[in-house]
């Protein structure tokens, strides 16, 4: 029996450094990709114009000024003290942006590694008044970072907001958020109704995300809190008996996507711990399950995973939970 247990250990520690020479080999590619990231501070640009150069910031920059309103509106906006109070707060955490631009240049050739059409967009920070729902948008050639939305979670422009919200307004979200939105570019929502397909949904866009920002804390890419992250590891396996005694994963409820894998304060077990727990908890378990899959399969790459099947994905997983 030792003798068995020392060499199974032998062959995990020989996969372990050949899986660990390969991740080094990928990372050698990726850093030698020739990446040009265009990157412009239109929040800044604005608040130091003047009228005269409202109409110039319009032909520069069109997608950012909405034909409906007229340049009144904008001229306004310059002396507006909302508007200048939210420049000054934003001034002061992103004072230089050089560490944030390295981190959107190394995601841009991690994505550009697995995804060889990807071109990168240009990106344009901007003041958003704290719009929240559209912190990061990306359409077509443009990323556009609404800088107010990293302000950190206690500063008082959050005050009146959820407490779950807040949590996620802080600068360490912003590279994560980036390539949370990148993954939905190429992940397409399943057609099947199954909780387990939109769980493994889920799970794809976390684990692309793992190979995107592969130096990003696990609780940043999935948008928890250190201890959030550590309560669903403590509490995997109750997770996922509670999963499996409801016969929840190829359940078609559409209540259970405002119970487990929304934007919520906690996840809705109906049971005493849903107050201690975080939201999105299925998206957790997906995470996991697709994990497990990966692991078994180190030869799928992460494009022809997001081509799999939920199904196949999770029966070829044999995932366990961590006890």
């Amino acid at each position: 029996m030792k003798l068995f247990q020392k060499y199974f250990l032998i062959l995990i520690t020989i996969g372990l450094f050949f899986s660990c020479k390969e991740e080094d080999k990928n990372e050698k590619a990726i850093n030698a990709i020739a990446m040009d990231v265009e990157l412009i501070r239109f929040d800044r640009l604005f608040a130091g114009a003047t009228s005269e150069d409202i109409p110039e910031l319009k032909a520069s920059y069109p997608y950012l000024f909405p034909k409906q309103y007229s340049d009144s509106v904008w001229i306004a906006k310059l002396t507006d003290t909302l508007q200048i109070e939210l420049e000054e707060e934003v001034n002061k955490v992103f004072r230089s942006f050089e560490d944030e631009s390295e981190d959107i240049e190394s995601l841009f050739k991690h994505f550009k590694y697995y995804f060889p059409r990807f071109y990168p967009p240009k990106v344009i920070t901007v003041i958003s008044d704290v719009n929240y729902n559209d912190r990061v948008i990306l359409a077509d050639s443009l990323l556009l970072l609404g800088l107010d939305n990293y302000l950190g979670e206690e500063h008082y422009f959050y005050s009146g907001l959820p407490n779950y919200v807040a949590k996620g307004l802080d600068k360490d979200y912003l590279t994560s958020n980036i390539a949370n939105a990148l993954a939905k570019r190429v992940n397409k929502y399943p057609r099947n109704r199954s909780f387990l397909s939109r769980m493994v949904y889920y799970g794809k866009e976390l684990y692309l995300i793992d190979r995107l920002i592969p130096n990003t804390e696990d609780y940043q890419k999935i948008g928890y809190t250190k201890e959030e992250l550590d309560w669903a590891r403590i509490n995997e396996e109750q997770i996922w008996r509670h999963f499996i005694e409801e016969e929840l994963l190829y359940s078609t409820d559409a209540k259970l996507d405002r119970r487990f894998l929304d934007p919520a304060p906690f996840s809705k077990f109906g049971l005493e711990l849903d107050s201690e727990s975080p939201g999105r908890l299925g998206r957790y378990m997906g995470w996991q399950i697709v994990r497990a899959f990966m692991d078994k399969n180190p030869n799928i790459s992460p494009t022809q995973l997001l081509s799999l099947p939920a199904d196949d994905i999770f029966k070829k997983s044999n995932y366990k939970p961590k006890r």
